[in-house]
């Protein structure tokens, strides 16, 4: 909890590369006075916290972060590089690559470099980074920093191959010798000051122990080919991990950097990021769009495929909305500005996938668990490998110190650790290119396990946009007076049945009535003083109790509502002034999205406040079945059963469908539903497609199968080399060719999943 008058301070902390960086973090930082609710972004290169005044100054967090190994700065500032050393930084473990996240708007640009000022270690179960400047983004790996120790290190060994060759055994030795130490000096000086930082469990220490021992006992000539293949392992991993943030990543290059505005009679450039809501912009064919905006003149075809993955252009004309970073394929457009940089729909996605961070998946957590206690238990073992033959059963030292170095640097646990966040950052990757948004790990984990999904209806199931078709006036009623009164009622309202109305009434050109007091009652209808007598707008039933409606308008009405139209009933008091039927379309993909549901085995309810008659038609349509008449608090109670018997999933649009998103295991906010539907939700289908809810299902289920094969992969390789190695069939390149080739298998299986499209049945 904040401490009273804690102020909330935002920093860039570059440098991070796995889960295990962020947890060093947090647990350095949380221990400060007045510091609390610290939270690290690993994809965002971000770190939040709550700073009470007088307690810790922001220059000491900035202190206790590099002295992990870690460039800090006010967040939006660049970090600052550190001092170039004689010998190149070793590049190890670079598990998530120490590149910044996709998620770097247009402000955020300014992401410090991956090099460090000092080093450090994790904690148990973690381990020390190298990290390439920001200036070897982009290059070939061997203009890398770890790619020009390969080529070092290599080097070195050739050398010493040739040298054996040209000289003697014995002069091969040392020049053996003499290559190791060069290429594990960079190495050691990291594990030194891992274990100065109290982390002596790190792939660096096992590294340097590994390679000193087989020094010891002579076997110079596998140290320095082991030194070799783990830097060509780091080059390796490095390479893959990048490729998991590059789908991110590209997200904040799809806004362009500047925009054309008219001032004057003039085009003026201007940052992109400068935009305000109400300015206009011009938009050229073939440019990309820079704000999210509603079009004022022109009309033209606009490729959301960038954004959405509709692959389709959309013809959109004036009053139509579009969105940043959508391309004008056609004419010259003319934009009104409805959002800031900050807020529009890109941002918005990099916010989610950044904020997903948080929810960690429940296997991502056991795993963090079980690494802890894991890496120390490797060494331990090793240890009695070492000393119990030789000690015990009098065997020969040599060849079980050189078995238990082996064991030694098969345990590292970088394959585990990086099994579950590498799968689903790939996962929310591929998601996002089909405008599918889930908000981390624990969604997709909650998502792979649903077994029935619940529908609102209007918004979601249907169009949203409901048109009048039917005006039943009563007696001694003109269908001028009942749309005015129903008018004046339902001014202001942005309900889909209400719009349905004003929009009737503004094409008859009715004048509007001076109305006072509106006021809604909660899943019955809306009430107001309309010309100085209280009005009504509501459902049939509600209208009946009210002796708004007589028993010949019941019937008329229960007849319209069976053909799947919505009837409202409006009346003054105990005066009846007629009927409105409207109709809301299915949306055309509702029918195949419940039959793709039904082909996963998940079932699909239709929950909805409108009778049961319209309810029973439109549900009947799509083969689903259905609740009616259905309050906001009773939608809650019904998600509560259907959780009762599996994994539920709540699709809505509405501000009335938040509580309900929030109850379900898994809420889904259609895109272009309201704010705080999006907010609430654990996941957002950007295309309002319905198809779109079984892909979002198959794109978790994927993921998680894709977990399970890492977690076995990891563990299965660990366990073979575990028994060879103590065995003696396998030796120190071995091990080392499991370590880092099991987290190249992880990573490259979990990079599986960006070649995946969900929205295509398997």
């Amino acid at each position: 909890m904040a401490e009273q008058g804690a102020e909330r301070r935002e920093w860039t902390v570059t440098g991070m590369d796995c889960a295990a960086c962020t947890t060093k973090v947090t647990r350095a930082i949380e221990r400060l006075p007045g510091v609390s609710d610290v939270k690290v972004a690993l994809m965002a290169e971000k770190l939040t916290l709550d700073l009470a005044p007088g307690k810790t100054d922001p220059e000491t967090i900035e202190a206790a972060v590099r002295k992990l190994g870690f460039s800090i700065a006010p967040y939006g500032q660049e970090a600052p590089r550190k001092k170039a050393f004689v010998l190149p930084a070793a590049p190890v473990d670079d598990c998530c690559s120490g590149g910044t996240c996709s998620g770097n708007s247009a402000p955020r640009n300014a992401r410090g470099d991956h090099a460090h000022e000092g080093d450090a270690g994790h904690d148990a179960a973690e381990h020390v980074h190298s990290h390439d400047d920001p200036a070897d983004r982009g290059k070939s790996w061997y203009q890398t920093a770890k790619g020009r120790l390969v080529i070092l290190t290599g080097t070195l060994l050739a050398v010493a191959w040739a040298f054996e060759l040209l000289t003697s055994a014995e002069f091969g030795y040392w020049a053996f010798f003499i290559a190791c130490l060069i290429g594990i000096a960079p190495v050691a000086k990291r594990a030194f000051e891992a274990l100065r930082a109290g982390s002596p469990f790190t792939i660096e220490s096992l590294m340097t122990i590994a390679a000193v021992g087989a020094l010891s006992i002579g076997a110079a000539e596998e140290a320095a080919l082991v030194v070799f293949l783990f830097a060509v392992g780091e080059v390796l991993e490095g390479v893959a991990a990048n490729k998991a943030r590059d789908g991110i990543r590209a997200l904040a290059n799809l806004v362009p950097k500047t925009a054309l505005i008219e001032e004057g009679g003039k085009m003026r450039e201007v940052p992109a990021e400068s935009l305000m809501v109400g300015q206009m912009v011009t938009v050229r064919p073939g440019d990309r769009i820079p704000a999210d905006g509603q079009i004022t003149d022109g009309t033209s075809g606009i490729d959301e495929s960038p954004v959405t993955g509709e692959s389709v252009p959309k013809t959109k004309g004036p009053g139509d909305p579009v969105f940043a970073g959508s391309i004008n394929t056609e004419a010259v457009l003319r934009i009104e500005v409805t959002k800031e940089a900050s807020d529009n729909t890109i941002s918005r996605i990099i916010r989610l996938v950044e904020e997903a961070e948080e929810a960690r998946a429940p296997t991502e957590r056991f795993i963090d668990r079980f690494s802890r206690w894991y890496m120390p238990a490797i060494v331990g073992i090793a240890a009695l490998v070492i000393l119990i033959p030789p000690l015990v059963l009098g065997q020969d030292w040599g060849t079980w110190v050189y078995r238990g170095l082996a064991l030694l640097l098969i345990g590292c646990p970088c394959a585990l650790v990086i099994s579950v966040p590498a799968s689903i950052a790939s996962s929310l990757s591929a998601g996002a290119r089909k405008g599918l948004l889930m908000k981390g790990g624990a969604v997709i984990e909650a998502a792979a396990h649903v077994t029935q999904v619940a529908f609102d209806k209007t918004g979601t199931l249907t169009h949203g946009k409901p048109v009048v078709t039917d005006l039943l006036p009563a007696q001694g009623v003109s269908e001028a007076d009942l749309l005015a009164v129903a008018g004046a009622v339902e001014t202001g309202s942005s309900h889909p049945l209400a719009l349905a109305i004003l929009r009737r009434v503004e094409e008859a050109g009715i004048a509007a009535l001076e109305v006072r007091d509106a006021k809604a009652i909660v899943g019955k209808g809306v009430e107001a003083v309309v010309a100085g007598q209280k009005a009504w707008v509501s459902s049939p039933r509600h209208a009946a109790e009210m002796a708004g409606i007589d028993d010949e308008a019941v019937r008329r009405a229960t007849a319209l509502e069976g053909e799947g139209k919505t009837v409202v009933a409006v009346f003054r008091d105990r005066q009846p002034l007629g009927l409105i039927a409207m109709r809301d379309e299915p949306r055309k993909d509702a029918a195949d999205a419940v039959r793709q549901l039904k082909a996963l085995g998940v079932g699909a309810t239709m929950l909805t406040g409108d009778n049961p008659r319209t309810a029973a038609a439109i549900a009947g349509g799509l083969g689903m079945e259905y609740r009616a008449e259905m309050m906001p608090e009773e939608k809650l109670d019904v998600i509560r059963d259907m959780g009762a018997t599996g994994g539920v999933m709540m699709v809505g649009d509405g501000i009335n469908d938040a509580p309900a998103l929030k109850q379900a295991e898994v809420g889904v906010a259609m895109g272009s539903g309201t704010d705080v539907a999006l907010e609430t939700a654990d996941a957002a289908i950007l295309r309002d497609r319905v198809t779109d809810v079984p892909a979002l299902i198959r794109l978790a289920r994927a993921t998680m199968g894709n977990i399970r094969q890492n977690i076995t992969l990891a563990l299965g390789l660990k366990a073979v080399f575990l028994v060879t190695s103590v065995l003696g069939l396998t030796g120190l390149w071995i091990a080392i060719l499991a370590d880092t080739g099991a987290t190249v298998l992880v990573t490259l299986n979990a990079l599986r999943l960006l070649a995946v499209d969900p929205t295509k049945e398997v």
